[in-house]
């Protein structure tokens, strides 16, 4: 390789003969390198005084391939043809190993970050990349592969094949310290002494505390004391921080109940009629890795659902 160095100091130069051979036109080759025609010239000149041959006959405003250069020109196409295929070869596969998946801020937060470490260790060779948004991508529209969506019958989205990946279940919970400096709350209706934290979505639906009150028989006075917050991560945040009571969907907050940092108070559950789900498009198929982050994330979310 040091002799073809020598030889060949500049492999851009093969660059522009190649795309100048091919045109046989030295302001074409130009146009599609986004070089000036002089400099299409030069670099031509310069390969023809480092081989010592003319490549081109040149004609008034046209060039012609020599015999040489002609020879030439077919080695070089078929090499620069075959470095072109392998780089191209390498980046699909270095795209394929990125797969993005779109969710809200509080699953990415509180359901996927907390699992990272896992699918490292299960899926060393993937990159993933996800993607928050305050409302449901369209995922035909996005080159996105994979989302987590909540909703109802999964017929409601009939462009996508959809999976379950966890039930919708709602309990009130609190932080350890301020059960100890207010009491456990043994009944729903306990609750409405304690403040409540809301969650008031910008654009997907949330349960409210009014249907969860509804759902344990318990009017809720528009009156009684509230915080307001518009993100469910800060809504959690809050909670532990002792500012009051939230409500709490349990795929997302299960490992922090697990390990005590919240606790369901109230003695209800509201099990809705909807459900999260792993989501897809039907109009494409999606690549080996992007099906293997998918099975992952339902063997997760089947892994919890048992535990």
């Amino acid at each position: 390789m040091e002799t073809l160095r020598r030889l060949l100091p500049s492999a851009s130069s093969l660059i522009v003969f190649e795309a100048a051979g091919r045109h046989q036109n030295f302001t074409r080759a130009a146009h599609e390198l986004a070089m000036t025609q002089a400099a299409v010239s030069y670099a031509i000149r310069g390969l023809e005084d480092q081989l010592g041959v003319p490549l081109f006959h040149r004609v008034h405003r046209a060039v012609q391939l020599t015999e040489a250069g002609e020879k030439f020109h077919a080695d070089v196409s078929l090499g620069l043809s075959r470095i072109q295929k392998s780089a191209e070869d390498i980046r699909a596969k270095r795209r394929e190993s990125n797969v993005t998946l779109a969710a809200s801020t509080a699953f990415a937060s509180m359901w996927m970050l907390p699992r990272l470490t896992k699918l490292r260790e299960d899926l060393p060779e993937i990159d993933l990349r996800i993607q928050t948004s305050v409302r449901d991508l369209d995922l035909e529209e996005e080159p996105i592969p994979l989302a987590v969506r909540g909703g109802g019958d999964p017929a409601n989205w009939p462009r996508y094949h959809t999976a379950l990946l966890a039930p919708e279940v709602i309990s009130a919970v609190a932080s350890p310290a301020f059960v100890e400096a207010n009491g456990m709350p043994q009944r729903p209706a306990d609750l409405l002494r304690h403040p409540l934290i809301h969650l008031e979505e910008p654009v997907r639906r949330a349960y409210s505390w009014q249907e969860w009150f509804a759902s344990a028989g318990v009017s809720y006075p528009s009156q009684a004391r509230r915080l307001t917050l518009n993100d469910y991560v800060l809504v959690i945040q809050a909670v532990l921080a002792g500012e009051g009571i939230a409500l709490g969907w349990n795929h997302l907050i299960e490992r922090q109940v697990r390990s005590g940092a919240l606790v369901p108070v109230g003695n209800h559950v509201l099990k809705t009629d909807l459900a999260f789900y792993v989501v897809w498009p039907r109009s494409r198929e999606l690549n080996h890795q992007a099906r293997r982050v998918r099975d992952w994330l339902l063997e997760e979310g089947r892994r919890e659902r048992e535990e």
